[in-house]
C-alpha cells in the first residue's frame, strides 16, 4: 500500500502488549519443543482459538509427555479423536496426525530436526508435502526456526485488506517482508495479530483509536460513506 510506512506500523502496535504465552505456535518453541512437536502445535491453531488449541496441546503433553511420531501413532484413533474433540473437525484432525506421524517416520526417520539448518525455500518444500501443512502452517513453524519468512494469519489478512494490501496469501506475506526488517518479522506477526484481536477487530473495529486510519482505505472509506 503506497504511504504506509515501517514507522506507522510499529507505532502502531506500540498500543498492543503482546504476550508470547497466548500464541501457542510460539511459546511451545520458546519452550524448545522438537520440530514435529512445534509442527503437531501449530496445525492444533489451524481454525482454531489458541485458547482452545492450547488445552488441548495440554491435554496432549500430559498424556503423551515427548510428542513424537511414535507417541502419536502409540494412542488408538478414538483416544486421539477423544484428545482432540474441543477443536472442530477433530476426527479429521485426528486422521491427519495419524497420517502426519506415519510419513515422518517413514521418510525422515521420526525426526524433522533437519529442516533447522536448511535454507528457507527448501525447508518450506519439505514442510508443505507433508499432510496438514498449509503455507501459514510452514511459515510460522519457519519463522519460529528464525527463517526470514513472514505469517498471515486471519488477523493478519484483514488488518492488510483494510490498509489496501489486496491479494494472495503469497502477496500480502510479501508486501509485509518488504515493509519490514527480518529482525522485525516474528514481533511484528505477533504484534499485528494482538492488534487484530484488540483494535482492527471483524466486527466493530476502533478505528478511532488506530494511528493508521489516516492511511486506511476501509476507514476512509467508511467515512466518507457516512459524509
Amino acid at each position: 500500500m503506497e504511504g504506509l510506512t515501517r514507522d506507522d506500523v510499529l507505532k502502531a502496535l506500540s498500543l498492543v502488549t503482546v504476550n508470547e504465552k497466548e500464541f501457542l505456535g510460539r511459546w511451545v518453541f520458546i519452550n524448545n519443543a522438537s520440530v514435529f512437536e512445534g509442527l503437531v502445535a501449530v496445525m492444533l491453531t489451524q481454525n482454531t482459538s489458541d485458547k482452545v488449541a492450547t488445552r488441548v496441546y495440554e491435554r496432549l503433553k500430559e498424556r503423551l509427555g515427548l510428542i513424537t511420531p511414535n507417541a502419536i501413532l502409540s494412542l488408538s484413533r478414538g483416544e486421539l479423536e477423544n484428545i482432540l474433540r474441543p477443536i472442530g473437525s477433530f476426527r479429521q484432525r485426528a486422521g491427519r496426525l495419524i497420517e502426519l506421524a506415519t510419513v515422518v517416520n517413514e521418510r525422515y526417520g521420526g525426526s524433522l530436526e533437519f529442516i533447522r539448518g536448511m535454507n528457507t525455500d527448501e525447508a518450506k518444500r519439505i514442510l508443505m508435502s507433508l499432510p496438514g501443512v498449509g503455507p501459514k502452517t510452514a511459515d510460522v513453524v519457519l519463522l519460529n526456526l528464525g527463517k526470514p519468512v513472514f505469517p498471515v494469519d486471519t488477523h493478519i489478512m484483514r488488518i492488510s485488506h483494510r490498509l489496501g494490501v489486496v491479494g494472495s496469501y503469497e502477496k500480502v506475506s510479501a508486501f509485509w517482508i518488504k515493509l519490514l526488517k527480518p529482525s522485525e518479522y516474528l514481533m511484528v506477526h505477533l504484534g499485528l495479530i494482538a492488534f487484530g484481536r484488540a483494535i482492527c477487530r471483524s466486527r466493530k473495529p476502533l478505528c478511532g483509536n488506530c494511528p493508521l486510519r489516516v492511511k486506511c482505505k476501509y476507514y476512509i472509506s467508511t467515512n466518507q460513506q457516512h459524509n
